[in-house]
C-alpha cells in the first residue's frame, strides 16, 4: 500500500459520530474516517454480537478491548483479545465476527 496526498491530521474518535449496523444478534457501531481510498474505523461490537454476513473485504484489524471471535467460511475459528490483530486480503478467506462480551476494534481497509 502506498499512502499519498495525505497531510498530517489527528482524529479524536470520541468526536466521530457512530453509525449502527445491526447483526443477526447485537449491533456494531462504526465510527468512520475516509482518507482517499483508505477507510479507517473504530468499531464497537455490543455483547452477543454476530455479524449478519460473510465478509469478503480485506482488512487490517486490531482488537483494542474485549474478545473477538472470527470464523472463516471454511470452518477455521480464531479468538483474538486486546493487542491481537489479523490481516486478510480482498476476496481471500470469507470471514465473520462475533463476540460474547463485546469488543472494540481499530480497522483499516
Amino acid at each position: 500500500m502506498q499512502i499519498t496526498d495525505l497531510p498530517f491530521s489527528v482524529t479524536n474518535w470520541a468526536d466521530v459520530v457512530g453509525e449502527e449496523h445491526p447483526g443477526i444478534t447485537g449491533v456494531a457501531t462504526w465510527r468512520v474516517r475516509q482518507f482517499g481510498p483508505v477507510r479507517v474505523r473504530m468499531v464497537d461490537y455490543s455483547p452477543d454480537y454476530l455479524a449478519d454476513h460473510w465478509c469478503q473485504k480485506g482488512h487490517f484489524l486490531l482488537v483494542v478491548a474485549g474478545r473477538l471471535e472470527t470464523e472463516l467460511v471454511d470452518g477455521r475459528h480464531f479468538t483474538l483479545t486486546a493487542g491481537m490483530s489479523y490481516q486478510v486480503a480482498d476476496g481471500a478467506e470469507a470471514h465473520r465476527s462475533s463476540t460474547v462480551g463485546g469488543a472494540s476494534l481499530f480497522i483499516v481497509d
